[in-house]
């Protein structure tokens, strides 16, 4: 991961706020889609790389939640927002993952001067400087902080809510389409934090 030279952010300078923003649980039948966004100046990336930083999905769950205190210490600013399984079922996944993204950039302090968002789409009407980056929590190090940020976020409360719908198997999956998941569904039916948009049954 070398944001700087890959995405040619030296341009911007080395005092430059660079923001990375990522999403986890869009494949999810469960729970709401959540969204992280870091900004730290430019001048900072190879701390996040010294701490172990990188994709949240190669990093183990006890790993992760160790680097939550370092990344948060390194950054200027971070912040975690989601989009509600009703506003999920109402406006669709892709546009309620971006939602949830435009809502944690715009509650940044300090303002970034630039986003990297991951994925292909830009989040829309926002008016920051955005650059959008395919398998972005691979390729950048601000992004990969923030996957982690919204990956244990995510985990987290799912795990709380585990305890409430012991029948979903919700701490093992996560809210994700798990045969195990799935008989349940078939079962004992769906509670008001699936997603009713979702194809929850089949498979």
């Amino acid at each position: 991961m070398a944001d700087e030279t890959y995405f040619k952010l030296s341009e911007y300078g080395q005092d430059a706020l660079v923001a990375g923003v990522d999403e986890v649980g869009r494949g999810a039948l469960f729970g709401p889609v959540v969204a992280a966004a870091v900004v730290l100046p430019l001048s900072q990336l190879p701390k996040l790389q010294e701490i172990g930083v990188r994709d949240s999905k190669q990093l183990s769950p006890q790993k992760r939640q160790k680097l939550i205190e370092p990344i948060k210490a390194i950054a200027s600013g971070s912040h975690v927002s989601y989009s509600t399984v009703e506003e999920i079922d109402k406006i669709n996944i892709l546009q309620a993952s971006l939602l949830a993204m435009k809502r944690a950039v715009l509650a940044l302090n300090p303002v970034p001067d630039i986003c990297l968002v991951d994925g292909k789409f830009s989040i829309p009407d926002l008016a920051l400087p955005q650059k959008t980056i395919i398998q972005g929590d691979r390729q950048s190090l601000v992004i990969g902080a923030a996957s982690i940020l919204a990956k244990v976020w995510r985990d987290n409360l799912i795990i709380d809510l585990a305890s409430q719908y012991p029948e979903y198997d919700l701490a093992a999956n996560k809210g994700y389409p798990t045969k195990k998941h799935r008989l349940a569904i078939q079962k004992y039916g769906v509670v008001i934090h699936h997603r009713k948009s979702f194809s929850l049954k089949s498979k």
